[in-house]
């Protein structure tokens, strides 16, 4: 399946990979809740029918009924306050029930929230259900990539986790389709249909986890180590008792005790503890704001309305032609996010992304008077945008987030930063609005507004350059080594992993994490040092002559398995 898509599984790794990347895309498709519950509203504020339900008397320029300013921005960004509380909640529930569990209660708030939205007549109860089912959305949006990084191959951890916002981008694209098909319809059905719809995968994703494996990164973390070896053992398509998988298993918990040793696993150590997790925290955090502040969710909540302002023609027709660039350029960086990187992609999609919205501000400040010419420009440098975009920060960021916190933290690190996202997403949704449209108490900046998108595509770029590490092609543990013994983000591409968390947990911790002086530590061995009682071993013993090979790299020459990587 690897192959076919354009990716091959490194010959020396052991096992199957097929089960996980199964399960990794079936999660990924709860991005798709995301994505529709996102891009429906988009249209459904300019739907005829809607204005006429849910206007509480406000008339436009027209004279016709419709929502006032801070009612459309309420109704926008609900959404998003609803998604952070769901983000931060998500963290406590992912380590006290696990994360498949998790996503399953929040599919579970979802669907409430769909349901009343679709009954709704007036504001309140639209609202209620916009906030509910933002909780579920916001909870889905840290869990999926928790889930998917932590039962993944690292050879490719990276294009899984960026599926998820490949499913993202799809239910964008099927709300866009849908709003197209629904706008024109008489009565409630033109936005009763579109809010609807959204059960449909979500009954059917909640029903698929029921029995998808949870992930054996926590089930170690919550002492199970026999749950895990299965766990495991179905996720690589290996016997419980095969060395490349009991290796495998022994390097986690190792990593996970050595991760305990260096401090606790309180909120606090999101911020301050070892190793190095307050520059992670701010990396996670930066990225996501930054994310937001790039402009792409001014298009995706309010592209109908803004074309409509700008003179465009057809603004639905334009609004779903950028969601099919969105899905189509997303695929470039499904290939390219092992071989290019992580940094990489990232700083080129900045530069690709502030060309492109400054060109547009530019126009339309300098030909302000020529409305048929930059409602064309606005058309094609937003497509070009959107395809930047689309390639790198949108999958990008998650990919990273999803990496580099440390198991025993992990959940509450990628809730905090999930957590900025929704938060800047809130503003962004509330605030919008008031930044374009014209009137007293409001900013008139219309397409000016992009040369504020354009800046911080900018400092986007820097903070890359300065503050993420290159993650591609190590496993998540040797990400912590990474941490530990490079010190600036632009060296990281060159790190080689060395050490071996079995034996930093057999010789000893050292407070600072550094190996002890008196000696190197080995390169990752690839026998086994088990762990686990109720997991049967390949058993060791010392051989005392110097120049003989134990009984356990015996054991592994005689099976063949000598030139096999044991580490995910």
């Amino acid at each position: 399946m690897a192959i076919a898509m354009g990716w091959h599984k490194p010959d020396n790794v052991a096992g199957s990979s097929a089960p996980a990347i199964m399960v990794g895309l079936f999660v990924a498709t709860g991005g798709v809740l995301f994505g529709y519950d996102t891009g429906t509203i988009n249209g459904i504020l300019a739907m005829r029918s809607f204005k006429d339900q849910f206007s509480t008397g406000f008339r436009d320029d027209s004279g016709q009924l419709a929502l006032r300013p801070d009612q459309i921005s309420i109704t926008v960004s609900i959404l998003s306050a609803g998604t952070f509380a769901g983000a931060l909640l998500s963290a406590p529930f992912g380590d006290w029930i696990g994360r498949r569990l998790s996503i399953i209660a929040s599919i579970g708030v979802f669907i409430l929230g769909v349901i009343f939205q679709v009954t709704a007549d007036a504001l309140p109860l639209l609202l209620a259900g916009r906030f509910l089912a933002g909780v579920g959305v916001g909870s889905v949006s840290v869990l999926v990539p928790l889930y998917q990084s932590e039962m993944a191959p690292k050879w490719i951890r990276g294009t899984l986790v960026c599926a998820y916002q490949f499913s993202i981008t799809v239910g964008l694209l099927a709300a866009s389709i849908v709003n197209q098909l629904t706008y024109q319809l008489q009565g409630a059905a033109a936005y009763q249909i579109p809010f609807g719809l959204q059960l449909t995968w979500a009954v059917i994703l909640s029903l698929g986890l029921l029995v998808l494996p949870e992930t054996p990164r926590y089930l170690i973390k919550r002492g199970d180590k026999l749950a895990a070896g299965l766990a495991l053992s179905r996720l690589r398509r290996l016997d419980i008792t095969h060395p490349a998988l009991v290796e495998e298993l022994a390097e986690i918990e190792a990593n996970h005790e050595y991760e305990l040793a260096l401090s606790s696993t309180s909120y606090r150590d999101v911020f301050l503890g070892s190793p190095h997790l307050g520059r992670r925290i701010l990396t996670g955090c930066g990225l996501q704001m930054l994310q937001q502040l790039t402009g792409i969710n001014f298009i995706m909540y309010y592209g109908t309305t803004f074309f409509l302002g700008a003179g465009v023609v057809n603004p639905f027709t334009i609004s779903l032609v950028l969601n099919v660039i969105n899905v189509v350029s997303t695929v470039p960086g499904l290939f390219v996010v092992e071989t290019w990187g992580r940094r990489r992609l990232l700083i080129a999609g900045s530069i690709g992304m502030a060309i492109c919205q400054l060109v547009i501000a530019i126009f339309s400040t300098v030909a302000y008077d020529m409305k048929g010419l930059v409602a064309k420009l606005l058309i094609v440098f937003l497509a070009f945008f959107v395809f930047f975009y689309a390639a790198s920060w949108g999958p990008v960021c998650w990919v990273v987030t999803s990496e580099i916190y440390p198991l025993k933290v992990r959940a509450k690190s990628m809730s905090i930063s999930t957590a900025s996202n929704w938060l800047l997403n809130f503003g962004i949704a509330y605030g919008t609005p008031f930044l374009v449209e014209e009137g007293t108490g409001y900013a008139s900046l219309g397409s000016k507004v992009f040369f504020l998108w354009g800046a911080f595509c900018i400092l986007g770029a820097v903070f890359v350059y300065c503050m993420v590490f290159e993650t591609s092609k190590i496993s998540l543990e040797q990400i912590d080594e990474m941490y530990e013994r490079v010190h600036l983000a632009w060296k990281s591409r060159g790190f080689e992993p060395s050490w071996s968390f079995q034996q930093l947990r057999d010789e000893g911790f050292a407070d600072s994490g550094i190996p002890p002086a008196e000696h190197e530590l080995e390169p990752p061995r690839t026998g086994s040092t088990a762990t686990d009682t109720s997991i049967q071993t390949i058993q060791t013993t010392e051989n005392h002559t110097e120049n003989s090979e134990s009984e356990e790299d015996k054991a592994i020459r005689e099976l063949g398995l000598s030139n096999v990587d044991f580490s995910y």
